[in-house]
């Protein structure tokens, strides 16, 4: 059995409560003998800079480099609110993503049924949504020169922001989504504005080129941002895989998340390039949740995030499929057998704590492996 390198690294805030409760789930993984892992943990984010001045050693990118995949927890605080902009905890994070070339990210949007009440849409529009939004992550207008405020001759301030995209860009981030589609129902939607931004047009057009090329078998439509953010409110279970750039995947996401409830609830992975001769990719795997500084070290929060986080690096990493959809599927056991946290536990009733929570899964872990 191959041993998988897996590189944890907690973080800040509450990373490390929700971390510890996946270090169980692999613990049990490898002792169950379905998968075999090889954990290292190291310091990032704040945590990092106490001990080392610097939000990621080069050590810690060393081994983020060498794993099979890094398990994120959370960053920042406002203990570090005066640290120097380049040692700010973010900045671990956006190193991790720049050097290991993570620019595909995976934003799932999953309704569990159990939930459903819980969001801000009626029951019958988001029961049992699972929409997989694939961003791209390291161009666009956050990247994008020249980015500026300049003071023109009059006085007045004039704020610059480029949105720029090339081909390839393009190309590598479609091909993600396709391939995806391919493995769920067969389905993109590419969001975008070629009706009034150039970098709107060349997206639309490289997308339908690659689509043509080498996955036509896969269904494609091509709807505009805004009213793709429109359709995710009023009939979000159209949507399967929707391919977008960074601001508008940032913006969609966010929405799409709000349809499930919590965002407590929600894992993302990040993805590189795929190595020719290996077929693997670099992966970075994270809640979408913050690092929660007034909840910390009090055992009050939901790590199914960083849980759901695992079940993707499983799937998308790993290449453990029956795993990662028995972890998952514990999920959808445990919430259906009425196991909350504070943060979607109904009002007057009682709660877990995150080590209660992490224990309910492994429990449904466990029956399903029988």
């Amino acid at each position: 059995m191959a041993t998988h390198k897996l590189l944890l690294l907690p973080g800040d805030g509450i990373g490390p409560e929700v971390a510890a409760e996946v270090e169980k789930l692999v613990a049990w993984f490898t002792r169950s003998g379905i998968a075999a892992f090889e954990t290292e943990r190291d310091l990032v984010g704040g945590a990092a800079y106490d001990a080392h001045g610097v939000a990621i050693s080069e050590d810690a990118m060393k081994n983020a480099k060498a794993a099979d995949a890094v398990l994120f927890g959370a960053v920042g605080g406002p203990k570090w609110a005066d640290v120097p902009y380049e040692h700010r905890p973010e900045a671990g994070l956006l190193r991790l993503r720049k050097d290991l070339g993570l620019f595909a990210n995976l934003r799932p949007a999953i309704c569990y049924g159990a939930l459903a009440d819980a969001s801000s849409l009626k029951r019958e529009l988001v029961e049992d949504l699972d929409i997989l939004i694939v961003r791209e992550l390291t161009g666009g207008v956050y990247f994008g020169e020249p980015k500026e405020i300049v003071t023109l001759e009059d006085g007045q301030k004039r704020a610059v922001d480029t949105q720029l995209y090339t081909t390839g860009e393009i190309e590598r981030i479609a091909r993600v989504a396709f391939d995806l589609a391919r493995k769920r129902s067969n389905k993109v939607s590419s969001a975008e504005k070629h009706n009034v931004m150039k970098s709107g047009v060349l997206w639309k057009q490289v997308v339908t080129a690659v689509h043509g090329a080498e996955f036509s078998d896969v269904a494609l439509e091509h709807v505009l941002a805004d009213n793709c953010a429109m359709q995710l409110v009023r009939n979000p279970r159209q949507y399967d895989v929707i391919v977008c750039d960074n601001l508008f995947g940032d913006i969609l996401s966010d929405v799409a998340a709000m349809l499930t409830g919590s965002l407590g609830m929600l894992p993302s992975a990040s993805l590189g390039a795929e190595d020719p001769a290996t077929g693997k990719r670099k992966a970075l795997y994270e809640p979408v949740h913050g690092s929660a500084p007034d909840i910390a070290g009090q055992s009050r929060a939901n790590p199914l995030a960083m849980i759901g986080s695992f079940a993707m690096s499983l799937r998308y990493s790993f290449g453990l499929i029956e795993a990662a959809d028995m972890l998952e599927g514990a999920i959808t056991d445990a919430l259906a057998n009425g196991a909350r946290t504070g943060d979607i536990a109904p009002a007057g009733t009682n709660s877990l704590s995150t080590t209660e929570m992490g224990d309910a899964i492994l429990r449904e872990l466990e029956k399903r492996a029988g």
